[in-house]
């Protein structure tokens, strides 16, 4: 078996494991920070939004040798707006400009193709309306509106109202600071930003559902016993499924990486970033949330009700009456090792022995 797979085992036996639950403090803190910072970015930078949402004219060109930085600078100053160029599989240029109307694309259009010298009849252009962008956002909050809905209705049915709680505040972090990466690096809003998103959200909750399974599983009767509080539950649920969530994890930031370090980066190709950046921040941000948010959180809100006070009362009074116990087994033990250290060499603790004999006189007979 290999390390990971020893690893995972002993984690799942409870042999080993981290405190999660009991840092969660510590949790809790960096995820406010994080939070904050993406809510500054998005308040000070806010998102560039594409030419779907502020409407605007992309030019197609046919095949031109005129370089990437050259047809920018040629577009920006004949729109008077940034242009967004990128080269195509077939030699051309894309070429996005926002915020031109009808009269003023024919003009960007003619000074395009004198520029790229290339005729004008060539250059196909398409005008985008704002009006596109925005029904699609409309729709996309309304999917994500009922998204919520159901997920807390079918976590309160299945689990219980405290996990619903804590599965929709990790998804509601989850969001805040994909979309807060996207205001600070400034990479542009597109329909397949908003795609991405909703992506994010099947897999920040099956994490979070994965653990929440596992808890309700180790607590049922918990009541019954004095061993384990709920938060040590927690725990060990947590622990138990840390190794498969980092797995899943890694299995599926590692394509995502592919498109947006070597597809976007290396390679240029701009259109995956908008996808891929939301891909790769939400994953990574799920799988957080769903280990150091989701479960510290229900494992709060449990430990509210007078059940559980009560619970983890019995259990602290327990093991202060063992570690009393213990102390005194000790303090024996160590009276039986003074006594053993008193005795006679070889002779065993417990044993009775024999008085010693007085020089030059011979023991009596024994009867």
């Amino acid at each position: 078996m290999s390390r990971l797979g020893n690893l995972g085992a002993r984690l799942y036996r409870g042999e080993v494991g981290y405190d999660f639950i009991g840092k969660r403090k510590i949790w809790y803190g960096v995820s406010i920070l994080i939070t904050i910072t993406a809510i500054v970015g998005l308040a000070v930078s806010g998102l560039n939004m594409g030419i779907e949402f502020k409407g605007g004219a992309v030019f197609t060109t046919p095949k031109t040798s005129v370089s990437v930085d050259k047809a920018e600078t040629l577009a920006s100053d004949a729109s008077g707006h940034q242009a967004i160029v990128q080269k195509l599989g077939n030699g051309g240029l894309r070429i996005q400009i926002t915020e031109v109307d009808t009269a003023k694309s024919d003009e960007i259009k003619g000074e395009l193709a004198k520029g790229l010298d290339v005729s004008e009849e060539k250059i196909a252009a398409d005008l985008v309306g704002p009006s596109w962008g925005e029904q699609i956002a409309n729709k996309a909050w309304t999917g994500l509106g009922v998204f919520m809905v159901l997920v807390v209705i079918y976590l309160a049915i299945a689990f219980e109202w405290r996990m619903a709680i804590a599965a929709l505040v990790a998804l509601i972090h989850d969001i805040t600071i994909t979309v807060g990466v996207y205001a600070l690096v400034g990479f542009e809003v597109t329909p397949g930003t908003v795609i991405g998103l909703l992506t994010i959200l099947g897999y920040s909750l099956y994490d979070t559902v994965v653990v929440f399974d596992s808890l309700k599983e180790g607590t049922k009767g918990i009541t019954k016993q004095t061993r384990w509080t709920y938060s040590e539950i927690a725990n060990r649920s947590i622990n138990g499924t840390l190794v498969r969530s980092i797995n899943t994890t890694v299995v599926a930031l590692l394509p995502v990486a592919g498109l947006l370090f070597i597809g976007g980066g290396v390679l240029g190709a701009g259109m995956l970033n908008d996808i891929s950046l939301a891909l790769f921040v939400g994953l990574a941000a799920g799988a957080y949330s769903s280990i150091f948010i989701a479960t510290p959180l229900v494992a709060d809100l449990k430990e509210r009700e007078p059940q559980m006070k009560a619970l983890k009362k019995r259990i602290l009074a327990k093991r202060a009456a063992a570690a009393a116990k213990g102390e005194l087994n000790e303090a024996e033990q160590e009276d039986e090792r003074t006594a053993e250290d008193a005795a006679p060499a070889g002779a065993v603790v417990g044993q009775r022995q024999e008085p010693p004999t007085g020089h030059g006189r011979t023991p009596g007979k024994r009867r």
